[in-house]
């Protein structure tokens, strides 16, 4: 029965919860977002597919992560493309996260709404429409602190052009803050002559101000401590080379002090935060890491078990935890060792590798799963879970499945909402995402 709060048809309205969501009870009626921890909803009322994660592990991993930085002198701006959450922003920045990291100007606008005053862009950015919208956002935001990426003259040529094509140095308009980015196979300066000249160009430069250097190191890492940290010890001489030439020729004004240093994935991070806290002048090192916040099964797994022991952390107390999950139904079993799932590529990441089956429901009981489960391969809707029967028994028709993610990322772009489950599998919270 519907009350008076609520929407007289099923359809999209903001800040409500409703049957035109996947994952959302399809007879239930729309609910403001909330009220959806007094719905009294478990985890078996939800329709599958249908995408969750876990409170305490979402809330082990927020503290955790502000811990670490903390304790190894750096400040977090956790990536928000991982998630896209108003909700999980808001918490990021509640827990002590110096600002956010976004890819684009689009995304920096859901950051904005989210409350940040601080923020990178962690991109490139060319178009006369991105720097109106900058513009914009600082009018807008009065006080707001935001840097994004730089790598070329050329992209400085154009960047002049479209500032005095938007009339902002007669209108008043400071520089905006840039980073030189230092790159590797993905975008970002190769050689140290070519930064070094860039940071000369924007010491004159009408539209932009040298603010600090940025780098991302993630492509390259390999999961193997001695090689990772002679990774990162390249990445501190090429980054330490060009301070010191920018420190030498006095291409960081005054008034830009400290400077930014930003780099760091979710993969090697503390084998990121030495190079970002460094030596000598003031820096400000920003550590990008976005994954962290709701971890994986597989991919950020695999380097997390290494990263531990480098840490030093007790076997089994790792220092992230997966929060995200997706459950899905058994279809079919239609041949010894196969059951298909109700969940495929629109609703499951496999861009770093397959999902893992991690629990089961039988008997109203959430079981772990079967090492010997396995999922190899995804349909648009389908999903391949496969066992060795000779090993043991795999799930029934109508039972209920799990499957961990591996790379959240791209998990999260797949879904409206999620519900945020207790360690009762009782919806206790919900989030949204925006993706636009």
């Amino acid at each position: 029965m519907r009350t008076r709060e609520e929407p007289q048809v099923d359809t999209p309205r903001p800040g409500w919860l409703g049957p035109w969501l996947k994952g959302y009870p399809p007879l239930h009626a729309p609910v403001p977002l909330q009220a959806v921890a007094r719905q009294g909803w478990r985890l078996q009322d939800l329709p599958t597919p249908v995408a969750v994660l876990r409170e305490r592990a979402l809330a082990h991993n927020i503290a955790w992560m502000q811990a670490f930085a903390h304790a190894r002198g750096v400040q977090l701006a956790p990536h928000g493309k991982t998630t896209m959450s108003p909700q999980l922003l808001r918490r990021q920045l509640a827990a002590g996260a110096w600002g956010l990291t976004f890819a684009n100007v689009h995304q920096l606008r859901v950051g904005l709404a989210a409350g940040t005053r601080r923020a990178l862009i962690a991109n490139q950015l060319l178009a006369r429409a991105e720097l109106a919208q900058l513009l914009a956002s600082r009018r807008q935001h009065p006080g707001l602190e935001i840097a994004f990426f730089v790598d070329s003259l050329a992209q400085l040529d154009l960047l002049a052009t479209h500032w005095r094509d938007l009339q902002a140095e007669q209108d008043g308009e400071p520089r905006l803050d840039v980073l030189i980015e230092l790159g590797d196979r993905r975008c970002g300066v190769r050689d140290h002559d070519s930064a070094l000249q860039l940071a000369r160009a924007l010491r004159v430069h009408p539209a932009l101000r040298l603010r600090g250097i940025g780098f991302y190191e993630g492509l390259r890492a390999t999961g193997e401590s001695a090689a990772d940290a002679e990774l990162m010890q390249a990445w501190q001489q090429r980054v330490q080379t060009l301070l010191d030439a920018i420190d030498a020729e006095g291409l960081l004004e005054t008034d830009a002090q400290p400077l930014w240093l930003s780099g760091g994935g979710s993969a090697i991070f503390d084998l990121v935060t030495p190079v970002l806290a460094g030596q000598g002048a003031p820096r400000l090192g920003l550590l990008r890491s976005g994954c962290y916040l709701c971890h994986d099964h597989a991919h950020y797994g695999r380097y997390q078990r290494v990263m531990d022991e480098r840490l030093g952390t007790p076997l089994g107390q790792p220092s992230l935890q997966p929060a995200l999950e997706v459950w899905t139904q058994v279809l079919s079993c239609p041949e010894p060792g196969l059951a298909l799932l109700n969940a495929g590529r629109r609703d499951l990441s496999f861009d770093q590798g397959w999902p893992v089956p991690v629990w089961h429901l039988a008997d109203g009981l959430r079981l772990g799963a079967p090492a010997h489960w396995r999922v190899d391969g995804l349909n648009d809707q389908h999903a391949y879970l496969r066992w060795d029967p000779a090993a043991g028994c795999g799930p029934q028709v109508g039972e209920r499945v799990a499957l961990g993610p591996s790379h959240p990322c791209t998990t999260f772009d797949k879904w409206s909402w999620m519900a945020v489950l207790d360690e009762g599998d009782r919806v206790v919270d919900a989030i949204t995402t925006d993706f636009g």
